[in-house]
């Protein structure tokens, strides 16, 4: 039995479905680079431009915050008015941003850059939307999970690049922002020449008043989770901020049921599996910064001083314990869109959580030997990578074509939260569990207690994932994306509430 031999307009679709899922993919590592970059430098920030601890803090927080209110409007705005028009605009944007940030000379300044490096989170949700257009079905779950593969690996390339770049007596902060710059602009290029116009625009009014009352809730929601340790946890300001960002969610909600064409579809936001999906965002993104911040932690402990550590350096510690596991998480990536195209999301989500908690107990157990904190490193990073690819297909399985910008824009937000949880959680755990009996001078270092209970949580973390995914996807079986409308499990849920 013979098979037709590929036509040369067939043959120039696939050259051109490769060519765009490498220029998005090389976007969304630009993006998530920018999340984690500033974290190794923050002590060379701090004592170059003369601040405090307190405020330094703010060259993290700005961007969290700033992803927290634009990425919703920015995935809605090119829904509605053309995706990749405004894929190019924030990637100029965070050209813009980086070069402000290397430029600054005083903190105001480099928090006005680190807060339109922000902005560019928004390029997940967007490049996610370009790929449904132009990706056939059958290869829509491996180029969703290669492109959400490179936000693990892009986390990972900016500690070590940034380790690398200032790992001198003499460093300077500000070439990691240069190395920012070049990453953005190269990003930047590739979309203008690579991804094509966008096809489908749903049209409409943007929902401003909508963005604005999410972007003050999440605000109210980030902001005490990011400075409570500063803060106090039981200060009146996190209180306080966590009691208004309750108030203006049900504020939110109100106008999104009130409005003609609001920003986010209530109905969307509460299907149950974008619902699990979220939650599963704030898990697995609350996970890989445990691993991130507690193993960068732990390996620069001085073993004299503590009994037990590796006396790493900054550059040490990146290259040699965290960037194999974001090498693992890029390779992992396609592994796991394969999977997801042939078994399902929620199988693929399934092995995110058993790798997750294998890896995190392990680390939990023994982190005294080199080969395990590397060896658990790995199986983390493949877990994070799975659910990375999962969390996409089950969104894009589950909402309308004219939806898939704002709800993978919620679900971005979802990871981001996560990590600034997982930042604050082990960053409070580590500073309040400190070694009694130091030597004079020799400031507070974390007991080694702190770390076995940071890690047994990231296991517990991911042992709910496991949770979301048996019980909470149940009846989610795989993707069934279809071009040009919405898709059967939504549409069901909208006819029969009661059976979702």
């Amino acid at each position: 039995m013979s098979t037709a031999a590929p036509t040369p307009v067939a043959d120039a679709r696939h050259r051109n479905e490769t060519v765009i899922v490498f220029a998005l993919s090389l976007a969304a590592m630009v993006v998530s680079m920018m999340q984690t970059l500033p974290v190794p430098i923050l002590g060379l920030i701090q004592g170059d431009l003369g601040t405090s601890t307190a405020n330094v803090s703010w060259v993290t927080t700005a961007t969290l915050l700033s992803a927290a209110v634009f990425t919703p409007l920015l995935g809605r705005f090119g829904d509605q008015h053309g995706k990749k028009p405004t894929l190019v605009a924030v990637l100029g944007v965070m050209v813009a941003g980086s070069v402000i940030a290397s430029l600054a000379s005083s903190l105001p300044l480099l928090i006005l850059g680190r807060v339109l490096q922000g902005a560019a989170t928004a390029i997940f949700p967007l490049a996610l939307s370009v790929l449904r257009e132009e990706v056939r079905p059958q290869k829509l779950p491996g180029a969703m999970a290669l492109v959400s593969g490179t936000l693990a690996f892009g986390s990972g390339l900016a500690l070590v690049a940034t380790g690398l770049l200032t790992s001198g007596d003499d460093a300077d902060y500000r070439n990691a922002f240069w190395m920012a710059t070049g990453f953005a602009v190269l990003a930047l290029l590739a979309v203008v020449f690579l991804v094509p116009a966008t096809r489908h625009k749903t049209g409409g009014r943007t929902d401003f008043l909508g963005a604005l009352t999410l972007g003050i809730a999440l605000l109210l929601l980030l902001l005490p989770i990011s400075q409570g340790h500063e803060w106090g946890w039981t200060s009146g300001r996190t209180l306080g901020s966590f009691a208004g960002a309750a108030v203006m969610t049900a504020v939110w909600v109100l106008v999104e049921r009130k409005v003609r064409e609001p920003l986010v579809d209530m109905g969307m936001f509460v299907h149950r599996p974008v619902l699990m999906a979220n939650l599963a965002g704030i898990l697995v993104g609350f996970g890989m910064f445990a691993n991130f911040l507690g193993v960068s932690y732990l390996v620069q402990m001085p073993q004299a001083l503590t009994g037990f550590g590796f006396d790493a350096s900054i550059l040490r510690a990146s290259v040699q314990f965290l960037l194999p596991g974001a090498i693992v998480s890029l390779l992992a990536s396609p592994i796991g869109g394969q999977l997801v195209r042939h078994r399902g999301p929620r199988y693929v989500l399934g092995i995110a959580a058993a790798f997750g908690a294998v890896g995190f107990g392990w680390l939990a157990r023994d982190h005294a030997h080199t080969a395990s904190v590397i060896g658990a490193g790995l199986i983390v990073g493949a877990a994070v990578s799975f659910g990375y690819a999962a969390m996409p297909a089950v969104i894009m399985a589950s909402v309308p074509h004219h939806q898939s910008g704002i709800a993978n824009g919620i679900n971005s937000i979802s990871r981001s939260t996560g990590s600034a949880i997982g930042s604050a959680i082990v960053t409070t755990i580590l500073a309040s569990q400190t070694i009694e009996h130091l030597p004079a001078g020799v400031p507070p270092l974390p007991a080694e207690s702190g770390f076995t209970l940071t890690f047994g949580i990231g296991a517990i973390a991911f042992a709910l994932v496991a949770v979301i995914s048996w019980l909470g996807l149940r009846g989610q079986h795989g993707p069934r994306i279809v071009e040009g409308r919405g898709t059967d499990s939504f549409d069901r849920a909208q006819a029969h509430p009661a059976a979702q």
